[in-house]
């Protein structure tokens, strides 16, 4: 069975006669007859009763036929489908980003895109880094943006630009007005960590290690799921936490956070645009991506 076979049924059935068939269809009587025997053989049912008033469906034709209108009608839908995906119009692009990058990043570029873009709708998937790599290997978005990388031979990490991470604390907090304090000053002070597999905490307990604070000795007050949160905790009073210099450009023109350097401690990560090795991008995704990059490139 092929779809010119369903094509052609659905003509005789149509025109009751296999002759006005073969016009419709620009074949000729003999080609016509050939690809309903085709279809009867292939089924072992008979297809069309051949009477004085034409060619009339059997049962069975009456159940190909309700089939083969369906599978036409969409056939006939692929090439636009088709067409609307290559122009960019009516197509969805599903994008995964981190807490950072899906906050800050990513509606960054959004507003530019859509004004030359405006048929594709925009669906963003937010998690931790390790989630949002996850949705990307199991297809469920065309790419990512996350605040750090991972040993993961089938995505490929383009770094964009860096982001410093900086201790945030509350305006009126003792340590507000400092220039900057020591990094065993940190021990004892109630600290908001992010969820284990957010790119800022781990770059942050990376950078710990390496200026020699055990990240044992501090004391956690508690550990959220994203950024929004810690913000919000740090200005109700429940400790101090060190984020991305990013997402508390607001906060911090408003005098509601003040960051404090920590001599000795220098903290700054990538984000990365990552992509699966091997794989082509859908013209959405492509373009978005150029966006990003147009916004965010490594210099």
């Amino acid at each position: 069975m092929n779809l010119k076979q369903l094509e052609v049924f659905i003509a005789v059935v149509e025109s009751g006669s296999f002759s006005r068939a073969a016009e419709t269809t620009f074949l000729t009587q003999s080609t016509v007859s050939q690809h309903i025997s085709a279809l009867e053989k292939e089924f072992d049912l008979k297809l069309l009763d051949r009477t004085g008033k034409g060619a009339l469906p059997t049962e069975a034709g009456k159940l190909l036929l309700a089939h083969a209108r369906r599978v036409v009608e969409e056939a006939r839908e692929v090439p636009l489908a088709l067409n609307r995906f290559r122009g960019l119009a009516e197509v969805e692009l599903k994008i995964g980003g981190s807490n950072i990058p899906a906050c800050y990043m990513i509606p960054d570029c959004i507003f530019s895109f859509r004004k030359r873009h405006p048929g594709v709708v925009i669906t963003l998937l937010q998690g931790d880094s390790r989630e949002t790599l996850e949705r990307l290997k199991r297809e469920e978005v065309e790419f990512a943006l996350v605040g750090t990388t991972f040993a993961e031979k089938d995505l490929v990490f383009t770094p964009l630009i860096a982001d410093k991470i900086s201790l945030a604390v509350p305006a009126g907090h003792r340590w507000s007005e400092a220039k900057s304090i020591l990094a065993e000053d940190l021990v004892g002070e109630p600290l908001i960590l992010r969820e284990a597999g957010s790119g800022t905490g781990r770059t942050f307990r990376d950078e710990l290690v390496k200026a020699g604070l055990a990240p044992e000795r501090l004391k956690v007050s508690m550990c959220l799921g994203s950024n929004e949160a810690v913000k919000q905790a740090i200005l109700n009073g429940a400790g101090i936490s060190f984020l991305s210099e990013m997402s508390v450009r607001k906060e911090c023109e408003r005098g509601e956070l003040c960051l404090v350097a920590v001599r000795g401690l220098d903290i700054s990560r990538h984000f990365y645009l990552v992509t699966r090795r091997g794989r082509d991008l859908a013209p959405a995704a492509q373009a978005f991506i150029d966006s990003i990059l147009e916004r965010f490139r490594l210099e």
